[in-house]
């Protein structure tokens, strides 16, 4: 089928599942809106090329699709780096588009050019530029093909306006082969039937899990294996929702701000089964002090990722719903091959890992005067009931909603983890609730991250969105004051955030509802009053300014070496 350029991409588009493109046009991608006008595929037009990707993302870590971005060259192109970086180091599975100068053009510093292909090599998957229109429907294709294989990332493609413009020949997609990509989901046998030993031979078995089980589906088999193994399962930032909050072997969030049960545990299993997990730093603090007791079992299907860290005793290149699914198959079969000794020393460490959680839960901060941030995020959580899809921006909100909202199902959780970009959480709620029009779609974000990304509130006006947003607004930069009052001896310095708008005028200048409050008994009634609104809802709540977010591993302990309380301040060197 012969057609132009632009008509290509939007058939290629459409072949590959897309249902919306979040963008913002230029003159170098006009002749792809052209095109549009006439097309089924949605548009959603955003207020900053930024805020296209990170929407993308919205939609794709909520709905497990792959996110489509589109920008015009030069500036629209550069704007997309950072949601770019921010889906590489998550494992989000983005294309973005981007429109290219003339090739006559390139290279002579044309209006508007920049060099999106050498810019983008890092922080992207994998990208193309494309000079040739029968290049075109293939690059798209594969694309998608390798953003959503393996392990998921974004992909940027690149296209010269003349190659819009050119007439070309669409072919329909056949099986993709890429020299090079081999991508292995199974596991190795042997492998895997020595995981299912070392399990077996643990007293103290711990798993840790990650993003990996959201992206592979395997939440399911990492519910069976809890089960069957009898063993806390503590969750990374981006693995919350992997296991029901609410299930008794879940001991929730690991980390910098994780829970007492959560780094305890790590710090005294003999046993680590890491699933879908690359050991950040956020999680280990101390990298040679972390699960130093730990033998350590490394299931990911990115084999760049095994030993980079931490060097893993057993490791697994596989897809992690692949080999547990394998594995839970091989346990269920050994199961009782252990011995009684070892059954009992693995029941009595887990009833450890429940009764350090009774020592040092998170904190039940209230105030009859004024809102504690903590109780705001319990009150979500209490009117939420873990049936909303929760989209947070960067900062203490987010460590706290990790905390205290109970996520039921993966996808629910949509957050900034790598990168931690301000300004994610109101275009993100925006992908997720078109690619879920029919779910509950709540914002929680920080009075400087809202300032960040303002101008959506138009996008969120003109669709008629019906996302909740909630500012929790301490007037400042919460994290980099409670770092300051920390370890810089409360010399506090560009935190102060004085000049909030007026909320209720902000709202209605959108044609939206909204709402301030600051009194505790104001919370549950205006968390209803929003939900039960049938269009968008603004809900300004103004917190106590001095909490911090607590358990903290500062910078350089060890997991297990947290402030669980405010100590006395350590000022630090230059």
């Amino acid at each position: 089928m012969v057609m132009k350029g632009a008509r290509i991409v939007l058939e290629a588009l459409a072949r590959e599942g897309c249902e919306v493109i979040f963008g913002y046009p230029g003159g170098v991608t006009l002749p792809i809106y052209d095109s549009l006008y006439d097309h089924h595929i949605r548009h959603i037009l955003v207020r900053h090329e930024e805020n296209a990707c990170f929407a993308a993302e919205g939609y794709a870590r909520s709905t497990g699709k792959v996110g489509v971005c589109m920008a015009t060259s030069g500036p629209g192109a550069t704007n997309l780096v950072t949601g770019l970086v921010d889906a590489l180091m998550d494992s989000i599975p983005v294309v973005a588009i981007t429109g290219q100068v003339p090739q006559n053009l390139i290279g002579r510093d044309a209006f508007q050019e920049a060099d999106t292909f050498g810019i983008t090599r890092s922080c992207t998957k994998h990208n193309y530029l494309v000079k040739d229109v029968n290049d075109l429907a293939r690059s798209i294709h594969e694309a998608f093909h390798i953003a959503s294989t393996g392990r998921p990332g974004p992909v940027l493609v690149d296209i010269t306006k003349d190659v819009l413009l050119s007439q070309g020949m669409y072919h329909a997609p056949g099986p993709i082969h890429l020299r090079g990509y081999k991508v292995s989901l199974e596991g190795h046998a042997g492998q895997i039937k020595r995981a299912a030993q070392m399990i077996w031979e643990a007293e103290r078995p711990y798993v840790y899990a990650g993003g990996g089980i959201v992206a592979s589906g395997a939440a399911e088999e990492l519910r069976e294996f809890a089960e069957v193994l009898e063993a806390p399962v503590a969750e990374t930032l981006m693995g919350l929702g992997s296991l029901a909050s609410e299930h008794p072997h879940c001991i929730g969030l690991l980390g910098m701000h994780g829970s007492y049960a959560a780094n305890m545990g790590i710090s005294n299993a003999d046993l680590l089964i890491a699933l879908g997990v690359r050991f950040d730093d956020r999680v280990t603090g101390r990298l040679e002090a972390f699960a130093r007791h730990a033998k350590v079992v490394h299931v990911d299907i990115d084999p760049a990722e095994i030993g980079k860290n931490r060097h893993a005793d057993l490791p697994i290149v596989g897809d992690v719903k692949h080999v547990l699914g394998r594995l839970n198959k091989l346990l269920a079969e050994t199961k009782g091959t252990e011995g009684r000794a070892k059954a009992q020393a693995r029941a009595r460490w887990m009833e450890q890992t429940r009764e350090w959680r009774q020592l040092h839960p998170f904190s039940t901060a209230y105030s009859d005067t004024e809102i504690k941030p903590q109780f705001l995020v319990r009150e979500i959580d209490r009117v939420l009931g873990g049936n909303a899809i929760l989209s947070a921006d960067v900062g203490q909100h987010q460590m706290w909603a990790a905390q205290y909202v109970r996520f039921k199902r993966p996808r629910q959780w949509i957050n900034s983890g790598g990168l931690g970009a301000m300004g994610f959480g109101l275009p993100a709620a925006i992908g997720a609730q078109c690619g879920n029009p029919d779910k509950l779609v709540f914002a929680l974000i920080g009075d400087g991250g809202f300032q960040m990304s303002l101008p959506e509130l138009s996008t969120i006006a003109s669709y008629g969105l019906p996302i909740k947003i909630v500012v929790m607004n301490n007037g400042c930069l919460g994290m980099i004051r409670q770092w300051q009052e920390l370890f810089y001896n409360k010399r506090y310095c560009a935190m102060e955030l004085d000049s909030f708008p007026n909320c209720e005028l902000l709202a209605a200048a959108f044609g939206m509802k909204g709402r301030t409050i600051d009194k505790p008994q104001q919370v549950a009634e205006a968390l209803h009053e929003a939900i039960e609104e049938p269009g968008p809802y603004l809900l300004n709540v103004k917190v106590t300014p001095e909490e911090n977010v607590y358990p903290m591993v500062p910078a350089g302990g060890a997991v297990n070496e947290m402030i669980l309380d405010t100590p006395a301040p350590v000022e630090v060197g230059d």
